[in-house]
């Protein structure tokens, strides 16, 4: 994935969220009495501290200077994570429960991912037709693709929605908030306030599934 970034002028800290958001990346800054800007990157959340009375736009420059690294160093974290969770003792886990070790075995990778695919396509219709009369939103298009660092993606101009092949390998409820998270995209085309909201009023319980995907997403 090919990523260009411009390095003048300086983007304002909002619009540095939203590149972020864009890879993936949820951005928490935090202003504390250090002398330096201080990172720390996980899947999904890049924690940053900043000098007390730094303002947002040193704090974007900073931001600026880093993204590169941020978005290779992430697209890495992500596969790790991936790979670390479908391997997990052994097993082969299919909505979150752990398949037979003999049958996990037996696969290859490209089969785990074919085995996924037909998984999440066969109950990709019912949690849509489920969920978009819910959050108000429909796609015109589903797709499934194989993506490591990211759950889902939606173009709202072409109203198209992928989700991740890896999916299956959680709860299925975590397939249901991704749906959610990508149809609110629909009203709402960034991270804002009111698509957080949006995600709230259409599955309140939305940050239990996830966190499931942060934990092993922000």
């Amino acid at each position: 994935m090919t990523t260009f970034f411009n390095a003048s002028p300086t983007p304002s800290l909002d619009a540095m969220q939203q590149q972020l958001a864009q890879a993936g990346i949820k951005l928490c800054v935090t202003r504390k009495r250090v002398k330096n800007f201080n990172f720390r990157l996980k899947p999904m959340l890049l924690s940053m501290s900043a000098p007390l009375f730094t303002t947002d736009k040193h704090i974007a420059h900073a931001l600026q200077q880093r993204l590169p690294w941020v978005i290779s160093q992430h697209e890495r974290l992500i596969t790790q994570q991936a790979q670390s969770q479908q391997q997990q003792d052994g097993a082969f886990l299919l909505w979150g429960e752990p398949q037979s070790i003999s049958q996990s075995q037996a696969m290859s990778e490209a089969q785990k991912i074919e085995y996924y695919r037909q998984a999440l396509a066969q109950v990709m219709p019912a949690l849509f037709a489920k969920w978009q009369p819910i959050v108000g939103a429909t796609a015109n298009e589903t797709r499934i693709k194989k993506m490591r660092t990211r759950w889902g993606s939606c173009n709202t101009q072409a109203k198209r929605i992928w989700l991740s092949a890896y999916l299956p390998a959680y709860p299925i409820e975590c397939s249901e908030y991704v749906i959610v998270h990508e149809l609110c995209h629909l009203h709402h085309p960034n991270h804002s306030p009111e698509f957080w909201k949006a995600v709230k009023t259409a599955m309140p319980e939305y940050r239990r599934w996830h966190d499931q995907l942060a934990g092993k997403l922000c």
